[in-house]
């Protein structure tokens, strides 16, 4: 895929460090490709749920910020983008040293876009396939991502 704004790397990075969710629950941007993104969140006990794991909530947050900036990746310079929605299913416990989400763009169109992710559970070494996500967004024209918007 082809991204129509030769700085989107830039504009996703920056982004991304705008999110206050992210910067509260410790996740990191790992790798941004045109169509393709990938976060990191290592384990803390402040992101885990009562039998340890991390905590389903936080597992969606961060897949669904990976499948939202997949989706911004290809969208043009000047615009912003919002999750329409997404369907998750937990398929195993989100148990590990660290998460990793990758969200990959399945069709991107003028308007909406649909991504898939999946959320992987690191264990020492080891990687777990945890869940699964299929969501839309929508791509705001002329609406530039930023603190000021409403």
């Amino acid at each position: 895929m082809a991204a129509p704004d030769p700085d989107f790397a830039r504009r996703v990075a920056d982004s991304f460090a705008r999110q206050g969710a992210m910067a509260h629950l410790g996740a990191e941007l790992a790798s941004v490709a045109p169509g393709a993104v990938e976060i990191r969140l290592p384990y803390r006990a402040e992101v885990a749920q009562q039998h340890g794991f991390f905590h389903g909530g936080v597992v969606a947050t961060i897949a669904d910020s990976a499948g939202g900036y997949a989706g911004y990746s290809l969208m043009p310079a000047g615009s912003s983008v919002l999750t329409v929605e997404y369907k998750i299913n937990m398929i195993a416990p989100a148990k590990g040293d660290a998460l990793v989400a990758r969200g990959k763009v399945v069709k991107a169109g003028r308007t909406l876009t649909v991504c898939a992710v999946e959320v992987s559970a690191l264990d020492r070494g080891r990687e777990t396939l945890c869940s699964v996500m299929q969501q839309t967004l929508i791509c705001l024209a002329d609406r530039p991502d930023g603190p000021d918007r409403k």
